[in-house]
Parts: structure tokens; sequence; C-alpha cells
């Protein structure tokens, strides 16, 4: 079976949807949120960690993954699901970001980007077919066009000109993809300009394809000035396809994005403040290194069901997180993702019942201003 997007239902008040994404390895509604394994690992966690959460798809980095340990290597050993022993679907980037924020001395034209690799230095060449390549190599569900993250600040002609390139390399790496199954997603660029945002999703849809990802934001540009892109954009975006906003995933983005009509979304926030120590829970940020969870023998949330709330206290956290055990880090994001995977099935739900904007009031009078509770 190939990937199929159903759009069962759009809230009444609102531009949320409710859908269902089918792949060769299963299906799963929307909105959904995607964890993010840059290098085939969400970080500490296990699949069956994962599927005890209630995680239906992951996302891993094709940049990663083709500099370390490459993407031939994990083709020889039967892709990245029996690499990494997750049998759900994965979703894959290009690796556009992560080459201009992470790779040294870019060359950039029409045939592709080289760059210098993070790791060691050394130089290599990516062009939208090599980016296919790579990702068909790794064997992931759906698949990302190369592009060219805008950076912030730019000026109007910088973003004109990247915006222009990545709708050309869009079409290359379209017409390089070959009945194998994988689904396609185009990216919306265009930094902080909204005509220039929808020109690129209009010359996308003229293009084709099976998703659509708003790109380039959360690059240092103000929420505010996030919040109206995401809102510009999506609607010019086809009612039949999938939506997704890459890389943003505070819980207030991801329900404003909801609002506005985003299906997808990925994030190294859940994860990566587990790790620092901050935990999410519906009332706010819980930092728990603060002293006053010494001898504090709730969890970190009353009433939640992970496995971390289930079995410790703040106190064992804030013990596990002071002595620098690697525990710590694995109960971190154990609650940090069930948090996430349980806002999203509340707001799936509330599409369902057609009561969204009574969830997102009462869900932002609960939440407080402070960072700890």
């Amino acid at each position: 079976m190939g990937f199929t997007f159903h759009l069962m239902k759009t809230e009444k008040e609102a531009g949320a949807r409710l859908g269902k994404i089918i792949t060769a390895r299963g299906e799963f509604e929307t909105p959904a949120f995607i964890p993010v394994g840059s290098q085939a690992t969400i970080k500490s966690m296990t699949s069956d960690d994962l599927i005890e959460i209630g995680v239906e798809i992951i996302s891993n980095n094709s940049y990663h993954l083709y500099l370390r340990p490459g993407h031939r290597t994990i083709e020889q050993l039967g892709g990245l699901h029996r690499f990494m022993d997750w049998n759900r679907p994965i979703l894959t980037d290009s690796g556009g970001y992560q080459i201009f924020s992470l790779g040294q001395l870019r060359e950039i034209s029409t045939d592709g980007v080289t760059f210098q690799s993070h790791i060691d230095g050394s130089r290599h060449f990516i062009s939208p077919k090599i980016a296919i390549e790579i990702q068909r190599s790794l064997g992931a569900d759906i698949i990302m066009c190369l592009d060219e993250c805008i950076p912030y600040p730019v000026s109007y002609e910088y973003a004109q000109r990247s915006t222009a390139l990545t709708t050309e390399w869009a079409r290359q790496c379209k017409e390089s993809l070959r009945g194998n199954g994988q689904a396609l997603f185009g990216i919306v660029q265009g930094g902080t300009f909204e005509d220039l945002r929808e020109k690129s999703a209009r010359e996308l849809r003229k293009i084709g394809f099976d998703g659509y990802a708003i790109g380039g934001l959360g690059v240092g540009e103000s929420r505010e000035v996030m919040c109206r892109m995401v809102s510009r954009t999506a609607p010019l975006l086809p009612q039949e396809s999938p939506r997704y906003l890459m890389g943003l995933g505070k819980p207030e983005d991801l329900i404003d994005a909801v609002m506005g009509g985003v299906d997808l979304f990925d994030c190294v926030i859940p994860t990566r403040n587990a790790r620092n120590g901050m935990l999410f829970t519906s009332s706010g940020k819980l930092v728990i290194k603060n002293a006053r969870h010494a001898t504090d023998e709730r969890p970190v949330e009353e009433g939640c069901g992970c496995y971390t709330c289930r079995h410790h206290s703040r106190a064992y956290l804030r013990h596990l997180y002071m002595a620098r055990e690697t525990l710590a880090l694995r109960l971190n994001t154990i609650h940090n993702l069930y948090y996430y995977v349980h806002l999203i099935k509340q707001l799936r739900e509330a599409i369902r019942q057609d009561r969204l904007l009574d969830f997102c009031q009462k869900w932002q009078k609960k939440r407080k201003e402070k960072d700890d509770l």
C-alpha cells in the first residue's frame, strides 16, 4: 500500500483539521507530533519505550546519517526500520537545515550545495538528485525535498533568490523520485515575506507533491511573525494534502498551528529540554534541578499516565539529575514525549467533538506564567 491522506473533518469554528495518513508501515491520525531522532535514535529511548508512550511516527535526519554511518551502510543493513528496530512510519528530512546551520564553507548553485562536514571537515556535494538517492537508500516512508533554509534577518533580495532556488531544487527532486512507494513533500520557503511565501506555495502546488511543509521558521524571528507566516501559508496549501510545520514545537506553537490548519509537527524541544531537566506539565514548566523538589514526593504531574509519573517522585528525578545519572535523561524524556503525545490526542478529540476553541481556552487558562511549579 502506498501513501494516502484522508481529510476526515475540518473544525467548524477554526481551520483545524482531523485526518488520517496511511503508509505501507501503518496508519496514524493527524494532527500528529513527530519526535526527532536525527541519528536514528530518539535519544535514550528504545522502540518499546516509544510504542508504550503512544508514538506512531518518528523522524530521522539525512544529513547526519549520510555523514555517519553512511546511507549505503544503512541500506546494506536493511534500511532504517530494520537498523533501528522501528516498524512504524519514518519521515526523513533532506538535511537542508543542517547543511546550512552546521556545514561550513558552503558553495550553492542550482545544481546543489558543496559543504564541509561539521564532524571532520571533509567536503561533500549534495544535489537534489543525491538528496533523493540518500533518502531512498534509508528507506523512509515520507521524504523531503532539498531546500535552503533562509536565515533571519535577511534582505528581500536574498530571500527571493533563495526561495527560487528551493523551488528549482523541488522540481529536480520530484523528477528524481520514481515509483518506489515513498511520499515526497515539498517545502515552502520565503523567509518572513508573505508574498514570497505565497509564490513558493503556488509554485510547489504546480509541481505537485504528496504533502507540503512550511519550513524556514523558528530561526530568530519573533513569535508574532512566526505565527503570522504559518497562518498565512497553511491556507495556501492543498486541502487534500497533509501540511507539515517543520522544527517548531512549543506546546503553544502546536496549539496555534493546529488552529491554523497544520497537520504534522516535529521538534527537538521535548527531548532536548528533558535532557536539560525541564519538564512539561499542563500547568506550566517544571525545572527538576530546583532545590524545592529535593523532598517532594509528588510525581511530575498528578494524573499523568506516563511510566515516570506512575513510578517516581520529583525528589527521585531531581536526585538522578543532580547526580548526572543517565536514567534521569530517559525518565525525563519519557515524561515529556508522553505529554506531547497526550496533548495532540486531546486536540484531535476536541476537533472530533467540535469543542476545539473551548479546549484551547481552558488549556491557556490553566497554564501559569512562571517557569517552575
